[in-house]
């Protein structure tokens, strides 16, 4: 069973640790800026949104990929970008409805998350557990709980209790 990274934006504190991690990982400097996770910040709202490649069933990256740079890895799940053949033209970036790719400022090359090969160090390192690393089906039990603990919260507050 294919494993999926899930974020509970209500844990989040946006302290930076994922982006921190995750640019160690992948580049051995504790460079957010390098990272393949973004945390995005609504300070009016006081909410913090980590935001990565959601390795989307139907990739519309790789479908708009003019060489066919972006291909899943069978063993992760993960869709992962062959820079030997990339032409850097962008346009995975661009197609991507969620913003899960960037460029790293320090290479120039698109960066997305890779899963880490199947050991995400966001997940790992998260100190609130805002971000978890966990089967895709199990993934929906969790989002089930949370609303069946809110509409419990609710009728309580509605029965006065």
């Amino acid at each position: 069973m294919q494993k999926v990274l899930v974020v509970d934006p209500e844990k989040c504190t946006g302290c930076g640790i994922c982006e921190s991690a995750c640019g160690f990982s992948h580049t051995t400097s504790c460079n957010p800026v390098r990272a393949r996770i973004k945390v995005v910040k609504w300070e009016p709202e006081g909410v913090d949104i980590p935001i990565f490649c959601q390795q989307c069933e139907k990739p519309v990256c790789a479908d708009v990929c003019p060489v066919g740079a972006i291909k899943r890895d069978e063993k992760t799940g993960a869709l992962l970008h062959n820079y030997d053949i990339c032409l850097g033209c962008k346009m995975c970036m661009i197609a991507c409805p969620i913003g899960g790719a960037s460029i790293d400022p320090v290479e120039g090359k698109l960066i997305k998350c890779d899963l880490c090969g199947g050991d995400p160090q966001c997940a790992k390192l998260c100190p609130t557990k805002a971000i978890e690393y966990m089967r895709a089906d199990s993934a929906g039990m969790v989002k089930k709980r949370k609303g069946a603990e809110m509409l419990k919260n609710i009728k309580s507050l509605l029965s006065g209790n």
